[in-house]
Order: structure tokens, then C-alpha cells, then sequence
């Protein structure tokens, strides 16, 4: 019995099939990064706001699974609640653990969040001050080993002027970088205090200072992930990228046929959905790389529904959906996050999502997902 808008209950019975295993992680026609969450250790948290303690084993465990299905991991991002209860101090350990856990796994991939979190926004006076952030992010990330991703910076939105101070930013960190990096052009539905990235309040403006920074930094760019949730602008994007550099859907609205792509171009993926769906979307992927575009289609089709729930607004919240799914498939025992955010969402979204994740045929573990339902709606619902 599931919660309807108004107050009443109606009667739900599941229908959907969950997605086979793959015996051996697939090979892609596409770059798929899944974005990972953490699962926060309920019995130790003595400050879940402040400091809140993580289910290590259950951690690793997940980014095992993503593995086994085929995707690369995009570790330490805004999935795992960096800027939201996980600090910089909690990345690095996340990190570390990380890429130590992948180099006892044949053929596991991550790239890791490069940001400044460790500076409140406030607390920046100067470009170097951001500078100087991103530099011991982006430097211990290098040091350890692992390959970054350029998140964007709160502190950096607050007190750049121009473009020319995003240009002169970036172009720091980008001459100095090892290895080619991941640019991450991040909407401001994901995080209000990222309004005006770029030096623009609009996309044509915030277009050509990006690619101004790709054009003088190619050979240090594999890529751009664009999290705008709309086709239009990625396309856009997309069409104007310099060869070889690539483009990373991050638009968990309309990733499939970002995708699939328009039969010139294509968009490969960094998702915080994949972590949510990660059997179907595999499966998806797999069938695209073999050129079955028909079962491509059929089974990504029915979680983009799904994702555009976990994803409405306030779209910052998504990680209570991501999580809430990660609890109904017995990857954790507890629907717990960092921070309590998932008080962040309601339940009558989270029984949405149960059916929509039922439909999509998302639910790993039907009898205890029901089991898991069943108990929430008791809690939250008041009998």
C-alpha cells in the first residue's frame, strides 16, 4: 500500500523483471563513468552533520559492483556528497581507498573530484586563494596516483569577475597538470551557488569562455562533462568541441539519446543516474557497442522516467534517490546518508520512485525491496 497525493493508499504490485548479470564486465562503444555514492555507517555517527562516519566495507563493495558491470567510477564527486557532508578530508580518505581497492581488480578504471571545498566560499580573497585550493586537491590526487576531474568551485563563482578570471584560473591548473584532466561545467539546479559560472549568466556567453579555455588547453583536456539537463545546450557544445577532445553527458534527463547520439556525434557518460540503474544501463551499453541500437533503446529507455524523478527539483536532493535505491537493492542495510539528507525528500517521492524503479526494472531484489517499502512507509506514513 502506497501513499498517493491528498492523503490516501492504493494497492501497488511490482511487474517489472530484474536485468541479468553479466558473467564478465562488458566492453562499451563509450566512456561510462557511473558517479558512486558513499554509504554512511549509522552506529558510529556521533556527528552526522559535522563528521560523519563512513561504511568503508560497504563502500568498496559498491564500486565493486560498478566494476563488475563495466563502468569506470567517478570517484569523490558531488554523488558522494562532496560540499554536502563528506569534506575534503573524507574525499581524500575516499580516494585513497579507492584507487588502492582498483589496482587489485583486472581492468578497473576512476578518475577523482578536483575542487576546493576545503576553502569556504567566504573565505576566498583572491584568485590565488582558489588557485592555491585546487592546487592541493588536484596535487595529492596526482600524487596518489589517480587522474582528475575539475569539478567546479563555489568559492571561484563567488568572487570571479570575468571570464578572464575563469580563463586565467583554469589555464594555471591546466598547464600544470600531468595527465590529461575532465572539465566539469556543472548547472546551477545542482548547486545554486554555481549561478554565473564562467562569467555568464547565459549559456552563449558561458559557451565561449569554456571553449576558449579547451582551444588553449587541448592537450591537457580528455574531456568536458555538461550538467545543464538540457539536449540543446550539449549538443550544442558538443558540435564545437575540438577533435579529440570529448564530451560526457551528465544529463540525467536526457542521456540516452545524448548517447545513442544524432549518427555524427555522440556523447560518452559520467552519471550520477549509473549508480542507480547500473545493470540496465550496462546491459544498454553493451547491446550499443555490439550495434543492437533496438534493445539499447528498450532498455535504457524506461529508467529515464525514473531518473528525471530522482532528478526534479530541488535537484541538489538527487542523492536521496540514488541512495534510497542503493538500500531497496541490498547494497546497505539502512537508508541513511551524511548530513540526514535523506530527510531531503519526501515520502510520497520515494514511493514514485519505488514504481518508477519497478517499471524500469531496477529492483535487483524484488522480495526485499518490498520488505524495505513496506518498513519505510511504516516509519514515515505513521502506521
Amino acid at each position: 500500500m502506497l501513499p498517493l497525493p491528498g492523503g490516501a493508499r492504493a494497492a501497488y504490485r511490482l511487474v517489472g523483471t530484474p536485468v541479468d548479470r553479466p558473467t564478465t564486465p562488458p566492453r562499451f562503444s563509450r566512456i561510462a563513468y557511473a558517479a558512486a555514492h558513499i554509504v554512511s555507517d549509522p552506529r558510529a555517527e556521533t556527528d552526522p552533520w559535522g563528521q560523519p562516519a563512513i561504511d568503508w566495507k560497504a563502500t568498496m563493495a559498491f564500486r565493486h559492483h560498478l566494476w563488475s558491470l563495466g563502468f569506470k567510477i567517478a570517484e569523490a564527486m558531488d554523488t558522494s556528497q562532496r560540499g554536502l557532508g563528506l569534506d575534503w578530508a573524507g574525499a581524500q580518505i575516499l580516494i585513497r581507498r579507492s584507487l588502492d581497492e582498483a589496482r587489485s581488480v583486472p581492468g578497473a578504471d576512476l578518475a577523482c573530484g578536483a575542487g576546493t571545498d576545503q576553502l569556504a566560499p567566504g573565505e576566498a580573497r583572491s584568485l590565488d586563494d582558489v588557485i592555491r585550493a585546487y592546487e592541493t586537491q588536484f596535487d595529492w590526487i596526482e600524487r596518489h596516483g589517480g587522474r582528475a576531474i575539475l569539478m567546479a568551485s563555489r568559492a571561484l563563482a563567488r568572487i570571479a569577475r570575468s571570464p578572464d578570471d575563469y580563463a586565467t584560473v583554469y589555464g594555471r591548473l591546466l598547464s600544470q597538470a600531468k595527465d590529461k584532466v575532465v572539465l566539469h561545467w556543472l548547472g546551477d539546479m545542482f548547486d545554486p551557488q554555481l549561478a554565473g559560472y564562467w562569467g555568464s549568466t547565459n549559456f552563449e556567453g558561458a559557451l565561449e569562455t569554456v571553449l576558449g579555455i579547451i582551444e588553449a588547453h587541448r592537450d591537457k583536456v580528455e574531456g568536458i562533462k555538461i550538467s545543464l539537463l538540457d539536449e540543446a545546450y550539449e549538443i550544442a557544445l558538443r558540435r564545437r568541441l575540438p577533435e579529440g577532445v570529448l564530451c560526457f553527458t551528465g544529463d540525467d534527463f536526457n542521456y540516452a539519446s545524448l548517447i545513442e547520439g544524432d549518427g555524427e556525434r555522440h556523447s560518452h557518460a559520467l552519471l550520477g543516474i549509473f549508480d542507480a540503474v547500473a545493470p540496465s544501463a550496462s546491459k544498454a551499453l553493451a547491446a550499443l557497442a555490439e550495434g543492437d541500437v533496438e534493445t539499447f533503446r528498450a532498455v535504457i529507455a524506461p529508467t529515464v522516467p525514473l531518473s528525471r524523478k530522482i532528478f526534479e527539483a530541488p535537484t541538489q536532493y538527487y542523492k536521496a534517490g540514488v541512495v534510497f535505491l542503493a538500500w531497496l537493492n541490498g547494497h546497505q542495510a539502512h537508508f541513511t546518508m551524511p548530513a540526514g539528507l535523506q530527510s531531503a525528500r519526501s515520502l510520497l517521492h520515494y514511493a514514485e520512485v519505488f514504481r518508477l524503479a519497478d517499471q524500469a526494472n531496477v529492483l535487483d531484489r524484488p522480495d526485499l525491496a518490498v520488505e524495505r517499502m513496506r518498513k519505510l512507509v511504516g516509519v514515515l506514513g505513521g502506521d
